[in-house]
């Protein structure tokens, strides 16, 4: 039996002129990259638990801490005591929100979506921007609802200070997302965010997001806090003095958070 081998160029034996043999479609990597952030908001609006956190629990905790006393008319700058929660208080949501998109990462990886992946020309890279967008995405909602729901009840401020309050809580938030998938990749994958939930609680009670530090000891061990920079940035629209201390804690942590998780994420693309 003999066999037939083809030129490039040229038309395969018993082949019609002018017609082609089957190929696979090729899917432009934008194309993958639009459809797949496109599955990914639709699976995150339909979890439940992301939605309790991100979006729910943040304006909850505005109304149960924000409309407390008489904080409406008791001044923070040049807003009110209530305007200065709600804005911690989107801070944090975004913060929530941002860091259970980095750790999400990991999850899946652990799952063998990842693996999955390669199948698709999704790159690695792609994969994991397109996973903290999605995050990003819910994270601008979750601050918007938090602000509206504090300028319905009482939260006062120039209109300024509600648009850069807004933008800073939801750009400041893209540190935590480098958080959440650096600590994705240290963390066991099972219940990363169970772990990461109470931390971040944590660190914003002592980087003086929830209360403010006034101008005792712990004022200074709260500038080694990674929402400290943060807790003074995003106040500094009302009025703040925002020191230099704040911008270098931004800076230094922001550069540990995504040097440590391009390092691991490197190191995991290599192994898988």
């Amino acid at each position: 039996m003999s066999t037939t081998t083809t030129t490039p160029g040229t038309t395969p034996a018993g082949a019609t002129p002018g017609t082609t043999t089957a190929t696979r479609p090729r899917i432009r990597t934008s194309t993958a990259v639009r459809t797949y952030l496109v599955v990914e908001l639709r699976r995150s609006l339909r979890n439940r638990r992301t939605l309790i956190f991100s979006v729910v629990m943040p304006p909850v905790f505005f109304l149960i801490f924000g409309l407390q006393g008489d904080y409406t008319n008791q001044s923070a700058g040049s807003g009110n005591v209530t305007a200065w929660i709600a804005v911690s208080m989107a801070l944090y949501g975004a913060m929530v929100t941002a860091t259970g998109g980095g750790a999400s990462v990991s999850v899946e990886r652990a799952q063998g979506w990842t693996r999955q992946l390669r199948l698709t020309p999704l790159r690695p890279a792609a994969y994991v921007a397109v996973k903290l967008a999605g995050a990003m995405v819910l994270g601008a909602a979750s601050v918007v609802i938090t602000l509206v729901v504090a300028g319905a009840t009482g939260a006062q401020m120039p209109l300024g200070a509600w648009i850069l309050c807004a933008l800073l809580a939801w750009v400041g938030s893209l540190v935590f997302a480098a958080f959440g998938l650096f600590m994705g990749y240290l963390l066991p994958a099972e219940n990363v965010m169970q772990i990461l939930g109470p931390v971040l609680a944590l660190l914003s009670f002592g980087g003086g997001l929830f209360v403010p530090l006034g101008d005792g000891w712990w004022a200074t061990v709260a500038q080694f806090f990674p929402t400290y920079g943060l807790a003074e940035l995003v106040h500094a629209p009302l009025g703040g003095e925002l020191g230099i201390a704040a911008v270098v804690n931004v800076v230094t942590w922001a550069a540990i958070f995504f040097v440590g998780a391009a390092w691991r994420f490197r190191k995991d693309t290599a192994r898988v």
